[in-house]
């Protein structure tokens, strides 16, 4: 009985001594949970997590309507949403998913395609209306398919060419990252309709955002602009004057052209 009692006493003594393990400090917990040695430029990432702003860190390729509807709530800037550039006239008639395959590199192009270059757009001259923007290769592909074959309706370049443009989540052949977007000012579609030059409104690009390219349409003065690493500032036009306005290399492309926007509102950051 003795003996029983002191190895009782002993087994006691040991587990007062034991240190437990110790927790995680929040910092690490942190860490820990926004990971982000998972993710690599052009590969779909393995988990689903948000930051502290909100915005999703990492997540795979929607597979379901609710895992859309997440990303579509994905706010990319003060007034834009992912969702605002996921419709393509291509993928809805033809039915093919608009959806990426990366939405994570989607979405930090489009962040800055909207921090950068849409929000002060927006602050300056009211509404902007998003035409076209996200393309997904399935479609992008199917659109120059259409176009190569000589159907009307379809002006998709190349994937090759749409990489870091339309096709937001996917880097260009330089490893580049960008996004592109074709809007439609109102206000100065209307100034347009009433004769004011296009090029009013693409001067007053090149003076004010940290663009890499702009294309200029006819029809309400619509123009594709483009966010980009390592920008060149580059602006052509199917408007007449055709062809290249500016670029890098060109006597204009330095210097100020206010004179051409002098009737345009003031300039503000968003």
């Amino acid at each position: 009985m003795q003996c029983l009692a002191l190895l009782l006493v002993i087994r006691a003594t040991l587990n007062q001594l034991k240190v437990p393990p110790s927790k995680p400090h929040d910092h690490e917990q942190r860490s820990r949970k926004t990971d982000y040695s998972c993710a690599l430029p052009n590969n779909p990432p393995l988990c689903d997590v948000e930051d502290h702003f909100g915005k999703i860190v990492f997540m795979r390729k929607p597979s379901s309507v609710k895992a859309l509807e997440k990303l579509g709530r994905v706010r990319l800037s003060a007034n834009f949403f992912m969702r605002d550039f996921l419709h393509s006239e291509i993928a809805s008639f033809h039915g093919i998913q608009n959806i990426p395959d990366n939405p994570d590199l989607a979405i930090t192009a489009g962040t800055r395609l909207c921090e950068d270059l849409l929000e002060p757009i927006k602050a300056t001259f009211g509404h902007v209306t998003i035409r076209s923007a996200y393309r997904a290769p399935a479609v992008n592909g199917f659109g120059n398919q259409m176009q190569r074959a000589g159907k009307a309706g379809y002006s998709c370049a190349s994937n090759e060419r749409d990489r870091a443009y339309h096709i937001w989540d996917q880097r260009d052949a330089e490893g580049r990252m960008g996004a592109t977007a074709c809007i439609v000012i109102p206000w100065f579609a209307d100034q347009y309709d009433l004769g004011m030059d296009w090029r009013c409104m693409a001067w007053w690009v090149h003076d004010h955002l940290p663009y890499h390219s702009a294309y200029f349409f006819p029809v309400r003065a619509a123009f594709n602009l483009q966010w980009r690493e390592a920008p060149e500032r580059r602006i052509d036009s199917y408007i007449a004057p055709r062809g290249c306005l500016t670029k890098q290399g060109m006597q204009n492309h330095e210097g100020d052209h206010a004179e051409w926007y002098e009737e345009f509102p003031p300039y503000r950051m968003g």
